[in-house]
């Protein structure tokens, strides 16, 4: 139990600030218009890719292989974001973007790559495993 806890509590965990996060009406932004577009849409890659990691890291501490672990990161990350983007159209001053989704997925995929590049250079394991 103890090992599936330290797996799996931090991408829980980031979920639930992704959720908090999204739950607001409104979130503290920069005056010009241009910064608040760039940090927010940054905010969106760089949520995901965080995501992506630690569910690749809880994928891969519950016995499965860096490759596999990629593969159901990112999936995983996906279907976060689709049920994030859905979740803000019920939020008063929110609402779901495609554009939003295509950054998440962009930002997971890095995040993905990311971890697998520190897997390989940290952990070196079999053929088979990459």
């Amino acid at each position: 139990m103890s090992a599936w806890v330290k797996a799996w509590a931090p991408p829980l965990i980031w979920m639930g600030f992704i959720f908090f996060l999204s739950s607001q009406s409104t979130l503290p932004s920069p005056p010009d218009p241009l910064w608040n577009t760039l940090l927010k849409k940054t905010g969106h890659a760089v949520a995901y890719a965080l995501l992506a990691w630690l569910y690749a890291r809880a994928f891969y501490r519950t016995e499965s292989t860096s490759v596999l672990s990629g593969r159901l990161a990112w999936g995983a990350a996906m279907l976060y974001a689709i049920t994030d983007e859905f979740h803000q159209g019920f939020v008063p001053g929110r609402h779901p973007t495609v554009t939003d989704g295509l950054i998440d997925a962009l930002g997971a995929g890095l995040g993905v790559l990311l971890w697998m590049r520190w897997v390989r250079e940290s952990h070196p394991a079999a053929p088979e495993d990459r």
